[in-house]
């Protein structure tokens, strides 16, 4: 890829993702020849590493976009809806990784692994999935193309980083007071989230499914580009640092078998099979961890329905669910040409 004077700034830098970000864009090598890092003014003045050196973060202000070509946004749904228009009308794209744009039918919702050409209709916006909706479709995809997915049903297990840096640290606090023999505080999560499981992620909606689980339905059918796949799911938040589990089952119209299964899956981009029961062989959330593919094992038959298989798909939701996804997403406008590069 030729980088001409390629110009990046990453809101919200100093957060989870936004730091993810960074260590992904610098891993990559992404050719970028300037990167900025921006956040609040409560952050401002912080410097982060990055490359051979730091970056000092800037205060996010409404001309910090004037002489940017690419702003990754993991900021919080009020910053990217304020300052995502204002970025795309001074000709930067954005790739925005909240829930804000991401449901509007003039934004495209992207898993390059899965619907990369949706990018070519972008308008200056585009919005990064939720987490365990990507590392989900990404598995879907090459099934559905085979056998033609008619119904899914998914339970997630996702670990606390995905509410971000402070509900680690409530973790962490909680073991620890609990070992001390302490009473736990729960100040994230509504109730105690050390040695529990909350099946409750985001607000309750009017139908007593959880935003959370409401995401992962109408976002798969967007990406997967059929409305007529039914889905239901069903969201929990483990006590886990890093990487989102799923169990989910599929029922397709055309059979497809466990070993033919596996072998459509090793061959998919981004995903990775390990499944060999009998040596004890599955995803883990600890072995996911700092790894951009997705993980996916136990793939046996569903022997309730004729066409069903059963599936457990585990990723590392910082990078392929966050700020990995983001920056292919970035790559793959810079292959196509689909943003501006002052010098190209």
């Amino acid at each position: 890829m030729k980088a001409g004077q390629l110009r990046v700034g990453v809101v919200g830098a100093t957060g989870a993702v936004g730091r993810e970000m960074l260590k992904t864009l610098e891993q990559r090598e992404f050719p970028a020849t300037v990167v900025r890092a921006l956040a609040s003014s409560r952050s401002a003045g912080q410097e982060i590493p990055f490359r051979d050196g730091r970056l000092v973060v800037e205060e996010l202000a409404e001309h910090s976009f004037q002489d940017m070509d690419l702003a990754l946004f993991s900021a919080g749904g009020g910053t990217s809806e304020k300052f995502a228009p204002i970025a795309a009308r001074a000709g930067c794209v954005v790739v925005d990784n909240s829930s804000v744009w991401r449901m509007d039918p003039e934004v495209p919702l992207v898993v390059p692994e899965v619907n990369p050409d949706d990018l070519a209709r972008h308008k200056g916006i585009i919005a990064n999935p939720n987490c365990s909706t990507i590392q989900m479709v990404v598995v879907l995809k090459p099934l559905h193309d085979v056998g033609k997915i008619k119904r899914v049903v998914v339970s997630t297990y996702q670990s606390v980083s995905g509410t971000g840096q402070k509900a680690i640290q409530e973790l962490e606090n909680q073991v620890r007071q609990i070992f001390n023999m302490q009473e736990p505080e729960a100040k994230i999560y509504p109730h105690q989230i050390a040695f529990n499981c909350l099946p409750h992620i985001d607000v309750f909606l009017d139908n007593d499914y959880t935003k959370e689980e409401m995401k992962m339905i109408l976002e798969t059918k967007k990406i997967m580009g059929d409305q007529n796949i039914r889905l239901t799911a069903t969201t929990v938040r483990v006590p886990v640092f890093y990487g989102h589990s799923e169990s989910v089952n599929v029922e397709t119209e055309k059979k497809i078998t466990p070993a033919e299964a596996r072998v459509i899956l090793s061959q998919a981009p981004g995903v990775q099979v390990l499944d060999n029961p009998k040596e004890k062989i599955y995803p883990m959330p600890i072995h996911a961890t700092g790894e951009d593919l997705t993980f996916v094992g136990r793939i046996r038959e569903d022997e309730s329905i004729a066409n069903g298989l059963n599936l457990w798909i585990v990723a590392d939701n910082l990078r392929k669910g966050a700020a990995l996804n983001a920056v292919q997403i970035a790559e793959v406008l810079l292959e196509r040409g689909l943003m501006r590069v002052a010098g190209r």
